[in-house]
């Protein structure tokens, strides 16, 4: 792990041992949404190994307390996936992990980072609001009702 200012420890890259630790802050982090949804939230379901494999997965902490899944795209970068377990949320962990993905993407000259979330998360919504994000389109997609959101960078 390595470890950051004062602010806090940066992430580092995923490998795939990982994996479990990976899939549970997910578990952990999306299961307050359970109730709220018809089917589990896609985190919940996807194989993260292919995306650690690929490069994609960052993690925060040792033990693993965030995770941000971050996608190259060809005018900015996708942000997969961003989950804090439970008892380290609060703490600005997630936004450390978000300011994560605005300098990968800026240093790979990139000028916007893009996500969505479900409709249903709405505390999620609100926090992409405060960071900057701005919502561009509603649909349903793959049984869920999603939001999507951009952020320009400088």
């Amino acid at each position: 792990m390595t470890s950051g200012d004062r602010a806090g420890p940066i992430p580092r890259q995923a490998n795939l041992a990982d994996l479990p630790a990976v899939e549970r802050v997910i578990a952990d982090a999306y299961a307050t949404y359970l109730d709220r949804m018809e089917t589990p939230p896609a985190p919940m379901l996807a194989d993260h190994g292919p995306a650690i494999a690929r490069g994609e997965v960052w993690v925060l902490g040792e033990p693993v307390i965030g995770v941000i899944v971050l996608v190259t795209e060809s005018d900015g970068m996708l942000v997969d996936n961003v989950a804090v377990s439970p008892a380290a949320q609060g703490a600005g962990n997630g936004r450390r992990l978000m300011e994560f993905a605005e300098l990968r993407a800026s240093s790979r000259g990139l000028g916007q980072l893009r996500l969505y979330t479900n409709e249903v998360m709405t505390e999620n919504l609100a926090i992409y609001a405060r960071l900057g994000y701005r919502e561009t389109a509603r649909r349903m997609e793959h049984g869920y009702r999603r939001v999507y959101l951009e952020k320009p960078l400088a």
